[in-house]
């Protein structure tokens, strides 16, 4: 009888309690589900609330929960379902930063307070935004002093960051670089994204980042290592710092956003350190609840059912749930009593009473118990107490590779250099040209009182040798570089060669033209020679002293060694540059172009003149015509390749060395050949009888030639021209003898035919008139029987026929 007289006051004492109903917002599913595992704690610790007589005797807590899937803009709706609806909430609890800074800031609008399990935005510590805002999960800055303190044991000073654009990320970051600043590490790349990872991923891996700390949700993280997998951007070289509250094996996870295996992404996030608060205490102690962190596992893994903990979201957050609601409850325990004595109760909330707002405020403002969860840095690898600044290391750190990559890609600085077999083989043919050069220049001086080499103007012959000599000693200077000399003496070096001139040729084809045209004295050749090799000096003169030459350093794209090094090679070139580089060398090419132009116009010209005073025209055309052919195509193509030493020394080097070797050999080899096979004992006209083969000997003796037929055609000339005289004469005479007969005015005359007996000979026209007989011309007028035909004999001389002469030219 006495048990069910205390069954029937159980149940009316049931019936007169108070039901305070709390609003809370769980993450089922988005960018972190922690209500999956966090739900569950929050209501085991409400049904352990419920069932004790110590705490809220009079009242029972219900909770009503929503999916806010970590969406700001789907928790607004649920906002709104909360709140206009019955019945009232006294108290709200959202899960993410997002949704619980977009709660936090309209709860203070219907006077509720806002207490959080798993909200780690720094921003949600300003108490003028959120001035009704608690949490049990503490700060996410709480893991920069962690990272801080790692970075400097791992001696990294250069850092680079990836966030998701949410408040949460972007507040912790800024507290992380200012930490990291006062630490002398550098933030070097600084990338983010708001859904698609891909571009700051590649911007990461183009910009060098090796440590880099990541600051997403989970899906996102998905999304992140995807694309790390792609680019290649983990292995030994690089470190990912990201965030420890995922589900253990969050990146084995199906996600149908990304294109990855499993395999690719637990390849990908092989090595990775996270950094979390310690949720669980390590201690064992029974709390508030009566329960130690051991009880309280079990008693979870027990409501989730046989769910793997590596794969439900919030497991690690769970214990704050859980004393989120003990702190709850405990806070409300303490405004009974201070309410009652103001004749107020839990019952009377509603969202115009500030009073009651005001008294829970206070009792969650001053709580503080012993639950299942502590405040700490976790490290799998070692703990961090932040309130001491103490590291706990277990030395278990395992690394990839054989230690701590460094932190950024060592950069070796490398100078190209011109290739030394190269350089030597140039040198050997240029060295093997300056002895021809003065082979050359001491036969010409040698046999300078010789007939033929005296034709050939030697002076001249050798201001060119000399030039050639000058223009291969230029090949030297031109493969000078680091191997060789200090870098201070390239700007010396950079200037040596670039005296050579063609002005030596084109004034031999000019004293060619000018020998046949009118007389020119050698002196003038010898002032044009120095006029123009003036203007090459002060040419370059003004440049120097202008726009001096000095070094500069060209980088090329960095290469991998073949080693498996964890370095990368700079490649650098030094040229020799003026500010106005190429202005100069567009007034230098120009003023050489047009030097060579005129040459070979002036050596087209005289292609076909021959003349003794100057025997080897031909050969300074045939010069000047490979010199202009070799610098029309190496000019360009060195300006092209001047960033690949090798071919750019080859090319100029080759041209000038082939340049000055035709040169020389065109000019002088004739000469010596001449020379050495025939002796110049010998006279001119065996010379003209042997020098089959020879060009200029030719062009001689067919002169000599045409003279001879000359002067032969001039004396034909003069024989034809008195016979026409004679004939002239004779036709005057008959023109007077038919005067005398012809008869008197008024009576008729005939003329006699002429005899028979007359010289047929004699009526012949002359020589080169035509022929009235065999011609198909008629005879001119002037041949008429007219009385004024011819002019007397004092009027007629053989001087008058000087007009009949045809000078005859030769080419």
């Amino acid at each position: 009888m006495s048990q069910l007289r205390e069954y029937f006051l159980n149940i009316i004492f049931f019936l007169f309690l108070l039901i305070s109903t709390i609003g809370a917002l769980f993450p089922m599913s988005g960018g972190w589900p922690g209500g999956q595992a966090c739900m569950p704690s929050a209501q085991m610790a409400l049904d352990l609330v419920n069932n004790r007589s110590d705490i809220l005797p009079d009242y029972e807590l219900e909770l009503i929960h929503y999916d806010s899937m970590c969406d700001p803009g789907e928790a607004t709706k649920l906002l709104y379902d909360l709140l206009y609806t019955e019945p009232i909430k006294i108290v709200l609890m959202p899960g993410c930063s997002g949704v619980s800074t977009l709660v936090a800031e309209a709860a203070r609008m219907w006077n509720l307070i806002v207490l959080s399990y798993g909200s780690s935005s720094p921003a949600l510590s300003n108490r003028q935004r959120f001035p009704t805002f608690f949490r049990t999960h503490p700060s996410a800055t709480l893991h920069n002093p962690t990272r801080v303190q790692l970075f400097q044991r791992w001696k990294w000073t250069r850092i680079a960051t990836i966030q998701q654009t949410t408040e949460v990320f972007t507040s912790t970051l800024d507290d992380l670089e200012q930490r990291v600043k006062e630490a002398g590490i550098e933030i070097s790349v600084r990338q983010s994204f708001l859904t698609d990872p891909a571009v700051a991923v590649k911007n990461l891996k183009r910009q060098d980042a090796r440590i880099i700390v990541g600051l997403f949700y989970e899906t996102e993280a998905r999304k992140v290592f995807c694309e790390v997998f792609k680019e290649k951007l983990y292995g030994k070289k690089y470190v990912w710092f990201l965030i420890g509250w995922y589900a253990d094996n969050w990146f084995k996870i199906k996600d149908p956003a990304i294109n990855c295996t499993i395999e690719n992404m637990t390849e990908a996030v092989e090595g990775h350190v996270t950094t979390e608060i310690v949720m669980l205490n390590p201690e064992t102690v029974r709390g508030v609840s009566n329960m130690t962190s051991q009880e309280f596992l079990s008693a979870l893994m027990s409501r989730l059912g046989g769910m793997n903990p590596e794969e439900t979201g919030g497991f690690q957050e769970a214990p704050l749930a859980y004393d989120a609601v003990w702190a709850l409850a405990l806070a409300l325990n303490k405004t009974v009593a201070p309410l009652k004595a103001k004749g107020r109760h839990l019952e009377d909330f509603n969202y115009n009473n500030n009073d009651i707002t005001s008294e829970i405020y206070r009792a969650l403002n001053t709580s503080s118990f012993e639950g299942v969860s502590v405040r700490g840095s976790y490290k799998k690898i070692g703990y961090y107490d932040s309130s001491q600044k103490n590291l706990s290391w277990f030395g278990n750190d395992v690394w990839i590779g054989a230690g701590p990559p460094a932190d950024r890609t060592v950069v070796i600085e490398e100078y190209r250099f011109l290739s030394q077999k190269l350089f030597a083989a140039v040198s050997v043919f240029a060295g093997l040209g300056i002895l021809l050069g003065i082979i050359c220049l001491t036969f010409n001086i040698y046999n300078g009182n010789v007939r033929y080499i005296q034709n050939s103007q030697p002076y001249l012959n050798n201001m060119t040798a000399v030039g050639c000599m000058m223009a291969l000693a230029a090949v030297f200077t031109l493969g000078i570089d680091g191997h060789h000399v200090h870098r201070a003496s390239f700007p010396v070096v950079c200037q040596v060669g670039l005296l050579f001139s063609l002005t030596e040729l084109f004034n031999k084809c000019w004293r060619c033209q000018m020998a046949y045209t009118q007389h020119l004295e050698p002196w003038k050749l010898y002032v044009t020679v120095g006029i123009l090799l003036a203007v090459d000096f002060l040419s370059l003169l003004v440049w120097q002293t202008v726009d001096p030459l000095h070094i500069t350093v060209e980088k090329f794209t960095k290469e991998a060694p073949k080693e498996d090094l964890d370095v990368l090679i700079q490649p650098l070139l030094e040229h020799c540059n003026s500010e106005k580089m190429n202005t100069w060398l567009g007034v230098v090419y120009g003023y050489k172009g047009l030097l060579l132009l005129l040459g070979i116009f002036l050596a087209y010209e005289t292609k076909s003149v021959s003349t003794e005073k100057i025997n080897d025209h031909r050969a300074v055309g045939m010069a000047i015509y490979n010199v202009a052919v070799l610098c029309l195509i190496t000019a360009p193509v060195t300006m092209i390749l001047s960033s690949q030493q090798d071919a750019s020394f080859a090319f100029a080097s080759l041209a000038i060395v082939f340049s000055a070797y035709i040169t020389l050999v065109v000019l002088f080899v004739p000469k010596m050949r001449r020379l050495i096979t025939r002796g110049e004992w010998q006279s001119e006209q065996q010379d003209t009888l042997k020098t089959g083969s020879s060009t200029n000997n030719n062009d001689e003796e067919k002169s000599r030639q045409l003279e001879r037929e000359n002067i032969e055609l001039q004396k034909i000339i003069q024989e034809k021209e008195e016979r026409v005289s004679a004939l002239r004469t004779q036709l005057a005479e008959r023109h007077a003898v038919r005067n005398r007969r012809r008869p008197s005015k008024g009576q008729n005359h005939i003329v006699p035919p002429p005899s028979s007996h007359q010289d047929p000979k004699s009526m012949l026209p002359p020589p080169g008139f035509p022929n009235t007989a065999t011609d198909n011309y008629s005879l001119p007028a002037s041949f008429s029987n007219s009385s004024n035909l011819y002019p007397t004999e004092s009027k007629m001389s053989r001087n008058h026929c000087h007009n009949s002469q045809i000078p005859l030219l030769y080419k």
